[in-house]
């Protein structure tokens, strides 16, 4: 088993840290006291996953187990039973609940790497470099099938839930593999795609803790709206972390969406730029040079610097930010206590991150 999967998830005040905004040490003691109550969740969630990823087949259970034992932050767990503690607290139902998210989300990663052609995922080789992609595609449904076999002891609601959820991750990744409409806005067609692929999981995560844990109907659709407002500014981030020095985390050189022609808002707004700026006409030239393969590393990792510190990067972070406020305002109606601290500074942190 790789040993990483145990030093990102362990407990080990992680439940503070979320808490507390990143830093263990500034956590007050009403932050420590849930952060415990979140660690022992997590180790719940985690005990469980163990058990719902093993199989019978040795190929299946292999797979499955490939990118859980790569490591992970469990955000979205987190989320569940965080917003858990405006109901009655974490119980047998939230953990379950926790584990379904989390084994849809890691049922997307398989198939996204496939569709993306990734060659990394969570500092390993993805898995169809690995398997294939028909192996790759496989793991995923099965990973789909648990996760639908346990929410069905949820009751009526989640599956339904579950289901909804599941379609809009689909249309999703339908809407950005064609792509926008003719005279359809780029760029409303891209955070739409965000909306549907990312944020939709993460409300969903935020959502379930409250009604897994018997909480108030009128904090379902604030916490809702946050997750999905969060969702999108997380990954509008990770468009400017990926032509970072630094890569996403990796080890991948920056650049590697651009490189592949992921769709990013960078890049939508240098189209748009384009339109009336000659210099924007060349960089994305540079740009396209490098995506066709026709530019060399030198070249290109050139034209990723120009961008990187191109007014369109700033405006992206900006939209985040944006977003992220906004996402913090759908939480004005609920109590102001240590969980919704948690859930601002987590909003904060997503934008803050280093790139």
């Amino acid at each position: 088993m790789n040993t990483s999967s145990k030093t990102a998830t362990a407990p080990g005040g992680r439940g503070a840290t979320f808490l507390s905004g990143g830093s263990l040490l500034s956590a007050t003691a009403e932050e420590k006291k849930l952060g415990k109550v979140l660690d022992q969740g997590l180790s719940d969630v985690e005990a469980g996953l163990e058990r719902e990823l093993k199989f019978s087949e040795d190929i299946a259970d292999a797979v499955a187990r490939y990118l859980f034992d790569a490591g992970g932050k469990r955000v979205r767990p987190l989320l569940t039973l965080l917003t858990a503690q405006w109901g009655e607290g974490i119980n047998e139902r939230v953990i379950r609940a926790a584990q379904v998210i989390e084994l849809t989300h890691l049922a997307t990663l398989y198939h996204d790497d496939v569709m993306d052609e990734a060659s990394q995922r969570r500092g390993v080789a993805a898995t169809q470099t690995v398997w294939g992609n028909s192996v790759a595609i496989l793991a995923g449904d099965l990973l789909f099938a648990r996760a639908g076999s346990l929410v069905g002891s949820l009751g009526q609601q989640a599956i339904t839930l579950q289901a909804a959820t599941f379609e809009r991750l689909c249309l999703g990744q339908m809407r950005e593999t064609v792509g926008p409409k003719p005279g359809q806005d780029p760029i409303a067609h891209y955070i739409k795609v965000l909306a549907d692929k990312t944020g939709s999981l993460i409300a969903l995560s935020a959502e379930m803790g409250i009604r897994m844990s018997n909480g108030s109907e009128t904090l379902v659709a604030p916490v809702r709206r946050f997750g999905e407002k969060i969702g999108i500014a997380f990954q509008l981030v990770d468009d400017v972390i990926d032509l970072s020095e630094r890569g996403s985390g990796t080890g991948k050189p920056p650049g590697t969406d651009v490189r592949r022609g992921v769709t990013t808002l960078p890049m939508l707004f240098l189209a748009q730029r384009a339109e009336n700026d000659p210099a924007a006409v060349a960089l994305l030239e540079k740009l396209a040079r490098g995506t066709r393969g026709e530019a060399d590393d030198e070249e290109f990792q050139d034209s990723i610097r120009e961008l990187r510190t191109h007014e369109v990067t700033q405006a992206t972070m900006a939209h985040a930010r944006e977003i992220a406020d906004e996402a913090i305002a759908e939480l004005e109606a609920a109590p102001d206590d240590v969980v919704k601290r948690g859930l601002v500074r987590f909003a904060d942190q997503i934008v803050d991150r280093s790139y």
